[in-house]
């Protein structure tokens, strides 16, 4: 795959019903890839599945629950079974909370990690053998917040953090075998992530999501994850938020730490002694 031609690889998304995973799907679809689709809602992957599917490419749309390795192997092995084997494995689905740690139940942080993790980590592990097999590429959706800090998030940028430990060591074993391994570093993006955030307590948050520089739309994140991945690049950091963030963080911590702070946070607190001044006496 060291060119563009995608045609006839089988290619595997997860959190393929959402935004950056739908819009990935309609990439490798008109690009001729046979498509396994995965995701929670049965409904919405079907429907999509059935959009996409034609005459010259399948798309098999499966309901999948990345927490459980059994069900991440049973719909690893369906897709195999079906188009003969695996060439990418695109690791999207992923959750988010928008609370302080102190305000953040330790079950909030594990949901995080089990989704964002851990679902990168049962689907890999069930589609390696396949991948090797092949040649092919993995390629995991971290975010700006794999590489610098996220206050306000802690447990989502534990999780992209982990990913990138476990994925970049993980390349060192498998580059041999001639598997591809791709880490990519959106900034913030048009999806439903924030829609479907979860609180301190495991509802919904109590603030909004906040956000730095323009978002981005799915359709741009995954054009760049396309090209990404016929290039065979090993890390797409996108936007220039991002890579400014990239230099920021790694060249002056704390200054980033500041920054990020005086964005991200201060309208929350602003927010916060708003509705205190608001509250009767």
């Amino acid at each position: 795959m060291a060119s563009t031609d995608f045609a006839g690889k089988v290619v595997v998304i997860t959190g393929a019903a959402g935004g950056i995973g739908s819009a990935l799907a309609r990439r490798f679809a008109a690009a001729g890839a046979h498509l396994g689709l995965l995701d929670l809602d049965r409904v919405g992957v079907e429907e999509l599945a059935a959009r996409l599917a034609a005459p010259e490419r399948g798309a098999l749309g499966i309901a999948c629950d990345v927490t459980s390795f059994d069900d991440c192997r049973a719909a690893i092995g369906r897709v195999a079974a079906t188009y003969g084997g695996i060439d990418v494995l695109i690791n999207n689905a992923g959750r988010t909370h928008i609370s302080l740690f102190a305000d953040t139940s330790v079950d909030v942080l594990r949901k995080v990690m089990d989704i964002n993790f851990f679902g990168a980590v049962h689907c890999t592990k069930a589609a390696l053998p396949a991948l090797i097999e092949r040649h092919g590429s993995i390629t995991v959706l971290s975010s700006v917040a794999g590489f610098a800090p996220l206050a306000g998030r802690v447990g989502y940028a534990a999780s992209k953090h982990a990913l990138h430990g476990l994925f970049e060591s993980l390349r060192a074993e498998v580059e041999p075998h001639g598997v591809h391994v791709m880490m990519v570093c959106p900034s913030f993006t048009e999806t439903g992530i924030g829609r479907n955030a979860l609180g301190g307590d495991g509802g919904r948050p109590s603030d909004e999501r906040t956000t730095t520089g323009k978002a981005a739309t799915p359709d741009s994140v995954a054009d760049a994850i396309f090209v990404g991945l016929a290039r065979r690049k090993r890390l797409l950091v996108l936007s220039p938020v991002g890579k400014l963030s990239w230099w920021i963080s790694h060249l002056a911590p704390r200054l980033y730490e500041r920054l990020m702070v005086r964005q991200l946070l201060a309208p929350q607190r602003r927010s916060d002694r708003s509705r205190d001044d608001d509250t009767p006496p």
